[in-house]
């Protein structure tokens, strides 16, 4: 199981949200550049970077900064926010970023995921962002009456490198996982899943060692990192030392992440 730090972008700044809302932020580090670099010092596989801004906008705010930081970097990328059109897509992919993220452009725009899907195979990350189950899109701001596994069946069979779910209301809480949603998706979709939302301590990230058979392949860590409650090396460590959790399952999930790094 990958474990994924997140660097989320906000007025050139790296900070993290509370719920997503963008007046509630904490800000971390001035140089976003330099703390993707930290992040893959510490071992890293790879990182999380999300365009705030773009997200609330619905077009792309910091491509250049997110450029900069996919150059200083030997470790891929997967970057979402405000990506609502294939040439965004093309963009993004042709600068160097491993997986772009899609997330009210699937809801808004089936057609987009599907053709963005033929042209680059394995490159596309939908995001699952949901309050109470229901899925929450345009930056969180807006929720629907579909519910996360309507949405995932949607997409069954497209080649989606994987979901990203995250369940809005304890993102930036501290509050820990929503575990038993999470592997709810996860019962419900062939698609891999990273966990994302509230990841709080390293018992968080054990738990869900337990859903790797289930097709939970990754977990997204953010204020946790950065307020030191865990240590990225050491939850590292976790995921790789799981010896047989997950026995036949997690060799195939094990696999599926070396294609998806490559």
């Amino acid at each position: 199981m990958m474990v994924i730090p997140a660097v989320d972008l906000k007025d050139g700044r790296c900070v993290r949200l509370s719920q997503g809302r963008m007046d509630q932020e904490s800000v971390y580090s001035e140089d976003p550049v330099q703390m993707a670099q930290h992040w893959e010092s510490k071992g890293a596989e790879r990182l999380h970077v999300i365009d705030l801004n773009g997200a609330v906008m619905g077009k792309p705010f910091h491509r250049s900064l997110i450029e900069e930081i996919t150059r200083s970097l030997r470790i891929p990328i997967e970057v979402g926010g405000g990506i609502r059109d294939l040439e965004t897509i093309e963009q993004y992919l042709s600068s160097g970023v491993g997986w772009v993220i899609l997330g009210t452009a699937a809801y808004l725009n089936r057609g987009l995921v599907e053709e963005a899907c033929r042209r680059f195979p394995e490159r596309v990350i939908l995001a699952i962002d949901a309050k109470g189950g229901r899925l929450a899109i345009q930056g969180w701001n807006e929720e629907v009456t579909l519910r996360a596994s309507e949405l995932a069946r949607q997409f069954e069979g497209m080649g989606l490198s994987a979901i990203i779910f995250t369940d809005v209301e304890r993102d930036g809480m501290g509050t820990g996982l929503n575990t038993e949603a999470t592997k709810a998706l996860a019962r419900s979709t062939p698609i891999p899943v990273i966990a994302s939302g509230g990841v709080s301590r390293v018992e968080d990230i054990e738990h869900l060692l337990e859903l790797e058979p289930d097709g939970v392949i990754g977990v997204i860590v953010g204020r946790a990192l950065y307020t030191g409650k865990i240590n990225l090396e050491e939850a590292i460590r976790l995921t790789k030392n799981d010896g047989e959790i997950g026995g036949q399952g997690d060799k195939e999930n094990k696999k599926r992440i070396g294609r998806m790094n490559k």
